[in-house]
C-alpha cells in the first residue's frame, strides 16, 4: 500500500462505512431510540433520568480534558510547533471518535466472543440504536479521546501529522477498545476480578506505553541527545499553557473518575471525589518538595506533573480506598514519576516532551498495582493486601503485565505499519525550520 493511498485511508473508510449506515442503518433499526421502553420499564424513572444526566455531564468534564493537553503539550514545546500540537490534539479527538463509532464501540462493548472482542453495535445499528447504548458511547468516546491524545505529548515536535492522523484512528478503533473489551466490556480480565475503576490501565497504560514504543521509533527531536548519550534539557516556551493545561486537566479528572460509577444515584461518587482530590494534592506537594529540597527551587512543570502523576495513579483505585490511602497512593506517585522520567532519558534513551510516558504510562501500571494493595473491601466486595486479600494483588499484577504488553505489540505493530507505509518522522529541515510553517503553513504567534 503506497504512502498516497494510506493518508486518504481515514477518509475512504469514512465514505464507506456512512454509505453503509444510509444504505443499511434504517433496515437494521431496532432498540429503543426514544427511551420509552426504558422509562416504562423503569422502577424509578426519576433514578433512571438522573444517570442519563450525570454521565452527560461527567462526560462534557472529560471531552473539555482535550483542551487541558493541548495546552500542557503546547506550553512544553517549543514555539513553532504550536500550530502542529493543537491540530493534532483536535484531530484525534475528531477522527478517533469517528473511528470509535466505527468499530471501537462494538469491539468493546458489543456481545462478548471467547472473552476477547465485542462483535456487534458497530455504528449502533440494530438494537444499539438505543439512548443507553447512545448515553454509554458518549462517555466511553471521550475516555477513548483520552487514550489517543496521550500519545501526542510524548511524540511531538517531530511525528508527521498525517502519520499521527492514521495513528489515531487506529488505537481508537481497535488497540484500545480490545484492552477495554478484556476489562470493563465483559471479557477475560474483568471475569479474572482484575479492577480498574476508572482507567488507570485501561486508558492512562494504553496511552503511555503506546507513546514510548511511538516515541522510541520515530527518535528524538533533533538537539536532545549529546553524542554520547546524555540528554540535553529544552525547556518549555509557555509555562502559563503548562498550568492552565493542568488546572483543566485537575477539573476534567472529576468527570473520569467520579463519572465512572455510571450511575448518578451511586453515593460512592462523593468519596470518589475526594480521593482524586487527596491524590492530586499530594503528588503536587510531595514532587515540590524534594525537587526543593535538592535544588532550592519550586518547580512549576514539577508541580503540574505531580499533579497529574496523583491522578492517573489514583484513577484504578478511587472507588475502593478510604482517604488516608489515597493521601499515599498520590504521594508515592510522585516519587515513582521521578524515577520513572530518570530512566526513561537516562537508561531508554527516549526522548518525551510532556513525560507522557512516566505520567500515564509507569504511573498508571502502579495504580493498578496499588488496586491490590490498599482496597478496603467497603465497595464492590474488592479488598486487597490491607485487608488480607493477597489473591487481588496477583490479579492487578497479571493483568497490569497484560496491558503493560499489548500496549507495546499492539503500539509496535501499529507504528510499524505507518512507519512503512507512509513514514513517521518529519525531515531535519521540516524540524529546524518548525512544523507549524512545513505542515500547517501558518505560525501560532503573529508578531507583525
Amino acid at each position: 500500500m503506497n504512502a498516497s493511498l494510506l493518508k486518504r485511508l481515514p477518509l475512504m473508510l469514512l465514505i464507506a462505512v456512512s454509505l453503509l449506515a444510509a444504505f443499511g442503518g434504517s433496515a437494521l433499526a431496532a432498540g429503543d431510540p426514544t427511551g420509552e421502553i426504558l422509562m416504562a420499564a423503569a422502577e424509578d424513572p426519576a433514578s433512571e433520568a438522573l444517570t442519563f444526566v450525570w454521565l452527560t455531564i461527567a462526560a462534557v468534564l472529560v471531552f473539555f480534558m482535550q483542551a487541558g493537553f493541548g495546552l500542557v503539550e503546547s506550553g512544553f514545546a517549543q514555539a513553532k510547533n504550536t500550530v502542529n500540537i493543537w491540530s493534532k490534539n483536535y484531530m484525534d479527538l475528531c477522527i478517533g471518535g469517528l473511528a470509535y463509532f466505527f468499530f471501537g464501540y462494538g469491539v468493546m462493548y458489543g456481545t462478548d466472543i471467547g472473552g476477547f472482542i465485542g462483535s456487534d453495535g458497530f455504528l449502533l445499528l440494530g438494537d444499539y440504536y438505543d439512548v443507553a447504548h447512545a448515553r454509554d458511547w458518549f462517555f466511553q468516546m471521550v475516555f477513548a479521546a483520552t487514550a489517543a491524545t496521550i500519545v501526542s505529548g510524548a511524540m511531538s515536535e517531530r511525528t508527521r501529522i498525517t502519520a499521527y492522523m492514521a495513528y489515531s484512528f487506529i488505537l481508537s478503533g481497535i488497540v484500545y477498545p480490545l484492552s477495554g473489551h478484556w476489562v470493563w466490556g465483559g471479557g477475560w480480565l474483568a471475569n479474572m476480578g482484575f479492577h480498574d475503576f476508572a482507567g488507570s490501565g485501561v486508558v492512562h497504560m494504553m496511552g503511555g506505553f503506546v507513546g514510548l514504543v511511538g516515541a522510541k521509533m520515530v527518535g528524538p527531536r533533533i538537539g536532545k541527545f549529546n553524542e554520547d548519550g546524555t540528554p540535553n534539557h529544552m525547556p518549555p516556551h509557555n509555562a502559563t499553557y503548562i498550568v492552565l493545561g493542568g488546572l483543566i486537566l485537575f477539573l476534567g479528572w472529576f468527570g473520569f473518575n467520579a463519572g465512572s460509577t455510571l450511575s448518578g444515584t451511586d453515593l460512592r461518587l462523593s468519596m470518589i471525589a475526594v480521593n482524586t482530590m487527596l491524590a492530586a494534592l499530594a503528588g503536587t506537594t510531595v514532587y515540590v518538595y524534594i525537587v526543593l529540597i535538592r535544588t532550592g527551587k519550586i518547580s512549576l512543570t514539577g508541580a503540574v506533573n505531580g499533579s497529574l502523576a496523583g491522578l492517573v495513579a489514583i484513577t484504578a483505585p478511587c472507588a475502593v480506598v478510604a482517604p488516608w490511602a489515597a493521601l499515599v497512593i498520590g504521594g508515592l506517585a510522585a516519587v515513582v514519576l521521578m524515577f520513572s522520567e530518570r530512566f526513561v532519558e537516562y537508561v531508554l534513551k527516549v526522548d518525551d516532551p510532556v513525560g507522557a510516558v512516566s505520567v500515564h504510562g509507569t504511573v498508571g501500571l502502579f495504580g493498578v498495582l496499588m488496586v491490590g494493595v490498599f482496597a478496603d473491601g467497603s465497595y464492590g466486595g474488592v479488598s486487597g493486601l490491607i485487608a488480607g486479600n493477597a489473591a487481588q494483588f496477583v490479579t492487578q499484577l497479571i493483568g497490569g503485565i497484560v496491558l503493560l504488553v499489548w500496549a507495546l505489540v499492539g503500539g509496535g505493530i501499529m507504528f510499524a505499519l505507518i512507519k512503512v507505509g507512509m513514514g513517521l518522522r518529519a525531515s531535519d529541515e521540516e524540524q529546524i525550520a518548525g512544523l507549524d510553517e512545513h505542515e500547517h503553513g501558518m505560525a501560532a504567534y503573529q508578531l507583525t
